[in-house]
């Protein structure tokens, strides 16, 4: 039995040494430049995994090579077509670092930007990947104003500020359903900072509107005061900077309602302080 197990063992070990020996032979050169050209090869056919790997080649001839620069932009292509965008964003970042003269380096930044942005997942999830975008498009803004790329660049900036407003608008909705309004109405403020061009900044604020009139009346009376005022200033915000919008005219009965309370709380607290004066002109 050894000695028949003997002959299959061989067999099988020369097999793997043969599939090891033609896989290799597709990664022969013998010169950046053939490395380069059979990596184009590969590219152009979409084996982008076997391009990356000639590419890579290239720099055993230096990074300062005629093929150098081309082959560092194309193993970061390479990834972005795999949908790799992470890798694909080290790539250009690379390339732009070692190539920092090369007229490509506004693209690659750009792009870099782009990889992040495609990475950006529903408005649900965590939002880091949108937030790093933002950051590098806007970097990119700032050092080549006058690029072509510049206005594709402010409207993914617009898109994933949206999405970071939506993030937001949803969690003071879930503080508000929970009647924790005080943790709604600042979120909600929040937002409106934050992102005031989104279309959900009309929204935020008609949110705190209903917010801080719902917290003024589960409040302490000493503190209703405050918190129907910040209802009216929202509300005052809202139909100054949102005069057309549906959500001024749906807060216009909060705001009424939030007056009327503020008007009462100052009768009774004059009343107070009138029997109060009263009170002291008798003892005197």
């Amino acid at each position: 039995m050894r000695f028949r197990f003997f002959p299959l063992v061989a067999a099988l070990a020369a097999l793997i040494l043969l599939t090891a020996c033609s896989g290799n032979q597709r990664l022969r050169y013998s010169s950046a430049e053939e490395a380069y050209e059979k990596g184009m090869l590969e590219f152009r056919n979409e084996d982008y995994q076997t391009a990356v790997k000639f590419f890579r080649g290239v720099f055993q001839y230096g990074r300062g090579n005629d093929y150098a620069e081309d082959a560092q932009f194309r193993i970061a292509e390479a990834y972005e077509n795999q949908r790799r965008y992470l890798l694909a964003a080290a790539e250009y970042q690379r390339f732009a670092k070692l190539y920092a003269g090369s007229q490509r380096v506004p693209v690659a930044e750009y792009r870099r930007a782009r990889m992040y942005y495609l990475s950006s997942p529903m408005y649900q999830l965590d939002q880091s990947d949108s937030r790093k975008a933002i950051e590098l498009y806007q970097l990119f803004i700032e050092r080549y104003p006058q690029h072509e790329l510049v206005a594709t660049a402010q409207e993914h900036i617009a898109e994933l500020r949206g999405k970071l407003a939506h993030k937001k608008f949803e969690a003071a909705e879930l503080y508000e359903r929970r009647q924790m309004y005080e943790a709604a109405a600042k979120t909600y403020e929040s937002l409106f900072d934050q992102y005031p061009e989104t279309d959900w900044a009309d929204d935020a604020l008609y949110g705190a509107v209903r917010s801080y009139v719902d917290y003024a009346d589960n409040s302490v009376r000493s503190k209703q005061d405050d918190r129907y005022q910040k209802a009216v200033d929202n509300y005052q915000r809202l139909t100054q900077l949102f005069p057309e919008s549906n959500k001024t005219r749906q807060a216009q009965s909060l705001f009424e309602r939030a007056r009327a309370q503020l008007d009462q709380l100052r009768e009774q607290e004059e009343s107070s302080e009138s029997i109060a004066d009263g009170d002291a002109t008798e003892s005197a």
